[in-house]
């Protein structure tokens, strides 16, 4: 358990980190290919202009943006998180608006707008818990672990109070706006919000209230960050309740909501039948890692990795395309088929945790290519053709896809206590560099240098995701490429030449540089 003085030097230290992690420079990249350049300073410039004021909260968040002017529960924190490096203080902004517009009953607005705050649904997808627990990893604040801790902890009593009204332990929603997910057939029939916008009414629509399994995943992604908090807290009994609710819910999700046959997650009607649509629901259940490693292979294999549903050329549709429920033509901001930009920023929550590098890679590519062809940052595309649906542009997260894609395809990510470098370049280009402060990675078609300070610490051969440590010291290799590379790593005196297979992460031994 913390002391008071323990408390008092966590405080102390978390006051001098949050300082050094609001004065940390902004990550820089130039990529020697100009329609890349000029995409990339354009998602800047939208980012920017997107950070305004919205009611009832003194500070600047960034928006939805767009047609959208305000933040939205299910992607406004995340939004946040992946804007971090460029603007720290917004990403602390865009949780506490929530935190502090909390109502007295735990409730957490599902919007705040420049004139209006949401109450009308939960409009929940990502969780707030886990993307306050990652901000948290990233600037030390203990006043904000210790308000995260709380909102959230009043948050999900809220949940299990007014959204589990069958009994069974499991999330419900009650309308459409519930998920986020507007015009989507999962809803056909079923009303947008709940009555008299109160979040607590379930509408009398025959059907409802669904089990839903993307809100019950969003609440065991919610218990293990505060389990997680718990333990850095030194609340031990704490930690392990939400570890026993935590998993609780990830059983009852498992084996009522998941269809082994065709590997998918389903809603559960009133009645008890499933809703037998397969959505883009599936991977943001992964995105929690409720599947083990062999459910989620039989998962991907049937679902989310496969051309005829989830895996077409622009992945991944907000409906699988062999669905019989895909809408055609593709309206505007519909969750009836196009591949949503939101679903392409959640896919690094769980694309590498089960190990799927090399299709993460194309992913990314494909999202990229697709941006720089459109020259303007829109919500959704055609997955079968990567044409961007016409709409208002300055989408927030179609600018954070692109900076988020191109620094882990091309660039240098420092996480933690490690460096993060991928070596290679985007097509047409001769050079390519990525700086983080005093550390810059310097990529050229097969070769890379890492630079920390003047010192040059590593020169890699192969196109390769390398990390090693704030001191250059090679870590692990991984193979992110469709095949197997060669790859050789020099630092100082010493060459090692290593053979890295699609999707593995290879361990070097720390031993291996030593003079």
């Amino acid at each position: 358990m913390l002391t008071r003085r323990s408390l008092l030097q966590a405080s102390i230290s978390g006051a001098l980190a949050m300082k050094a992690w609001c004065d940390s420079e902004p990550p820089q990249i130039s990529f020697g290919n100009e329609g890349l350049d000029a995409t990339y300073r354009a998602a800047l410039d939208t980012l920017q202009h997107n950070i305004q004021m919205v009611e009832r909260f003194p500070r600047p968040v960034l928006l939805e943006g767009a047609e959208y002017p305000g933040v939205w529960l299910e992607c406004a924190p995340l939004e946040g998180l992946a804007y971090e490096p460029y603007a720290p203080q917004i990403a602390l902004n865009n949780h506490d608006v929530f935190f502090e517009l909390q109502r007295e009953d735990g409730y957490l607005p599902c919007s705040v707008k420049k004139t209006s705050t949401g109450t009308g649904q939960i409009q929940m997808v990502v969780p707030i818990t886990a993307t306050a627990w990652d901000l948290y990893h990233r600037n030390r604040n203990t006043g904000f672990l210790d308000r995260a801790y709380r909102a959230c902890s009043r948050w999900d009593d809220w949940l299990m109070r007014y959204r589990n009204t069958r009994g069974t332990g499991l999330c419900e929603a009650f309308c459409t706006y519930d998920t986020g997910q507007d015009r989507s057939p999962r809803f056909a029939g079923k009303p947008n919000r709940c009555p008299n916008n109160d979040a607590r009414l379930c509408p009398k629509v025959n059907g409802l209230p669904y089990l839903a399994p993307d809100l019950s995943a969003t609440v065991y992604g919610g218990r293990i960050a505060l389990a997680q908090m718990a333990r850095t807290m030194g609340r031990r009994s704490e930690e392990a309740r939400w570890q026993e609710k935590a998993e609780q819910i990830r059983h009852a999700i498992l084996s009522k909501l998941y269809d082994p046959e065709t590997g998918a997650f389903y809603d559960r009607d009133s009645d008890g039948n499933f809703v037998k649509i397969r959505s883009v629901v599936i991977t943001r259940v992964l995105g929690e890692h409720v599947p083990d490693q062999a459910t989620f292979e039989h998962i991907y294999r049937l679902q989310i990795g496969n051309p005829h549903a989830f895996w077409p050329p622009y992945p991944i549709p907000s409906i699988a395309i062999d669905d019989p429920t895909f809408v055609r033509p593709i309206p505007r901001n519909s969750w009836g088929g196009a591949s949503q930009a939101l679903t392409a920023l959640r896919t690094p929550r769980w694309m590498e945790h089960y190990g799927k590098y090399s299709d993460f890679r194309h992913l990314m590519e494909q999202w990229v290519n697709a941006i720089v062809r459109a020259r303007a940052f829109l919500q959704q595309m055609d997955p079968e053709t990567g044409e961007f649906t016409p709409a208002a542009a300055g989408y927030s997260p179609a600018a954070l896809v692109l900076l988020e894609f191109v620094r882990r395809l091309y660039g240098l990510r420092v996480t933690g206590e490690e460096i993060e470098c991928n070596c290679r370049v985007p097509a047409g280009s001769t050079r390519c560099v990525s700086k983080a402060g005093a550390i810059e990675l310097r990529n050229q078609p097969g070769r890379s240098e890492l630079f920390i300070g003047a010192r040059r610490a590593l020169e890699i051969q192969g196109e390769v995701r390398l990390i090693c440590t704030q001191s250059g010291m090679p870590l692990r290799a991984v193979g992110t490429g469709p095949g197997t590379v060669n790859v050789r790593i020099r630092r100082g005196g010493n060459t090692k030449s290593y053979s890295v297979r699609r999707d593995q992460v290879l361990s070097i031994a720390n031993g291996a540089f030593t003079p």
